[in-house]
């Protein structure tokens, strides 16, 4: 390892190292908090070429680099792409050590020193005491994954772009924030050697590498269980309250639930954040005047749950409920069952398809619903078309600008105030690389295996023409996901649930005189929050502000239980 990089500071390539300083990634730590880490674990001397921790290790310890330097390394022993260099005073790390997830990089001692090796149990125990230290290494955690997906560092994938299960699983890598490297079989050279050394066939791909393990077109379940994802174990018997899904809703119902004492488990099939994690930028959330993205919204709820106690599992998806008088019981997909006193469905809607004859065949090769990091850089230097007239697809619009060749923004209306929040629409009125096209809509698209141009027609004189377009992005609106809740309680003419003061009296007869609280169904003690209820404001405020106010109302109906009928 000695050799390869000249200055033991924080080097991702020439220039990146003023990157990682301006993000926040590589701060030192002073004097009294390495003599508070030091009482906390202990000194170590290493040598070059001693492994700290490796790709593949199921938790890590913290390191702090008391003198010499320690390279990150990806693919150790194969690829040793060298990711960055940390030097004195300086810690090693990413938000994985604090989540338990497993390592997908290494760590390797470039120059002789001594390092403070610090159990992170310890290391939560100061965290929890000191709100200083604990922004400045939980920031330069977050800004350091924000950076290794951008670079594509990380685990690595290796498939076709034509497959649907390697679409499946950047997505699933994506909607979790896993940093990882795409590798595809039908551009990248690097690939069908990395296949022969494997001795693995092109149809046995997608693989994921990570260390020394390879799995074969894993399952979402099982790439997660390698990555250390969610929680592990069996669930507690009962639990106070059980949320299914982990949107803005769901994670801020976890974060209360949690620090209120209520024994909470959070349930979510994909990945936490919901679709407000797709969202290259929120900028109109309270607190944060520049705005931030929705994956790092979501990351940082996660470790608030996670650290006030809540059980956050995913992937996993409910597939069933059963009520059996005094609980509920919920059946998932993997056939584990998780028992709670009170239910809060925060499941979300799901974007609509376009009624266009033959769209699937295109699904991940050119039409996506996310317009996310891989998204734009599937589309770098392409035209792309975005369909909707919502906050989505304006900030969609606004995001890929920046990767595509051009883009046009395809609304059904004459004007967007009524569907777009105007500060949106005055930042897309100012952005020279959108074009808003008005009063059309796509009617068809053309490609043989990957989308190369899509038809608009005028909704005013029927003239149709012929777009070029790499890339179509499709934001027209969700349907609420309650197909498991089996038809067991009381939605709208869109399946969206009714709650509180929308129930009318035909709902109620399991309440046996008495009445709903806010946001509680026909069902006693089965809340529903954010995007699947009905009459929801669409709004990640809204959602997070409904999520932590329901769990007042959980305390609420656990105080004064109605049995349900059975």
């Amino acid at each position: 390892m000695a050799g390869q990089l000249e200055e033991p500071c924080g080097v991702l390539g020439a220039g990146m190292d003023e990157a990682f300083d301006r993000h926040g990634a590589f701060p030192r730590l002073d004097d009294d908090t390495r003599a508070r880490l030091r009482a906390a674990g202990e000194t170590l001397t290493v040598a070059a070429g001693d492994v700290l921790f490796r790709e593949g290790d199921q938790g890590y310890d913290f390191y702090v680099v008391e003198s010499g330097a320690v390279a990150i390394v990806q693919g150790l022993g194969d690829q040793d792409r060298v990711i960055a260099v940390h030097g004195r005073y300086r810690f090693l790390g990413e938000i994985n050590l604090l989540t338990g997830g497993t390592a997908y990089l290494s760590a390797v001692v470039r120059d002789p020193g001594e390092v403070i090796r610090v159990p992170v149990v310890e290391l939560k125990r100061i965290l929890s005491g000191d709100v200083e230290l604990s922004n400045r290494i939980v920031g330069a955690f977050l800004a350091r994954r924000a950076i290794l997906i951008e670079i594509g560092s990380g685990v690595r994938l290796v498939g076709s772009r034509f497959s649907r299960d390697s679409r499946r699983l950047r997505e699933f890598l994506t909607r979790n924030r896993m940093p990882h490297q795409w590798i595809d079989l039908e551009e990248d050279a690097e690939a069908e050697e990395l296949l022969r050394h494997l001795g693995v066939t092109p149809t046995e791909t997608p693989l994921v590498i990570s260390g020394p393990n390879v799995l074969r077109n894993p399952s979402n379940a099982e790439l997660g269980a390698m990555l250390g994802l969610g929680a592990r174990g069996a669930p507690p018997e009962m639990c106070d309250v059980v949320i299914i899904g982990g949107g803005p809703a769901g994670l801020a119902a976890a974060v209360y639930g949690a620090s209120e004492g209520l024994d909470t488990q959070a349930i979510d099939r994909i990945a936490l954040g919901g679709q407000a994690s797709t969202s290259a930028r929120i900028e109109n959330y309270l607190g944060f005047p520049a705005g931030i993205s929705g994956s790092e919204l979501a990351e940082r709820a996660r470790l608030q749950a996670g650290r006030l106690g809540a059980r956050l599992v995913f992937p996993a998806e409910a597939v069933a409920l059963h009520h059996h008088g005094d609980h509920y019981e919920i059946e998932l997909a993997s056939g584990e069952t998780v028992n709670g006193r009170c239910v809060i469905v925060a499941t979300g809607a799901s974007y609509r398809r376009l009624p266009i004859p033959d769209i699937e065949r295109f699904e991940g090769a050119g039409v996506y619903y996310a317009a996310t990091q891989v998204e734009g850089q599937l589309c770098a230097e392409d035209p792309v078309v975005i369909v909707g007239g919502g906050n989505s697809a304006g900030q969609a619009a606004m995001f890929l600008s920046r990767f595509a060749s051009g883009c046009r923004l395809v609304v059904r209306r004459e004007d967007l105030a009524a569907t777009m929040s105007r500060y949106l629409i005055d930042e897309l009125d100012a952005r020279e690389q959108v074009e808003l096209v008005h009063c059309c809509e796509v009617v068809e698209l053309r490609g043989s295996d990957e989308l190369e141009a899509v038809v608009i027609a005028d909704r005013n004189t029927g003239e149709r023409r012929e777009l070029e377009c790499r890339g179509l992005f499709v934001f027209i609106g969700a349907d609420p996901h309650t197909d498991w809740l089996g038809g067991q309680v009381a939605v709208d003419q869109h399946g969206f649930v009714l709650t509180g003061r929308d129930l009318d009296d035909q709902a109620l007869g399991a309440y046996d005189g008495d009445r709903p609280l806010f946001l509680e169904s026909s069902l006693p003690g089965l809340f529903a929050v954010g995007d699947v209820h009905a009459g929801s404001v669409k709004r990640v405020a809204s959602a997070v502000g409904e999520g932590s106010m329901c769990v007042r109302l959980v305390h609420e109906r656990l105080a004064r239980p109605v049995a349900v009928p059975v």
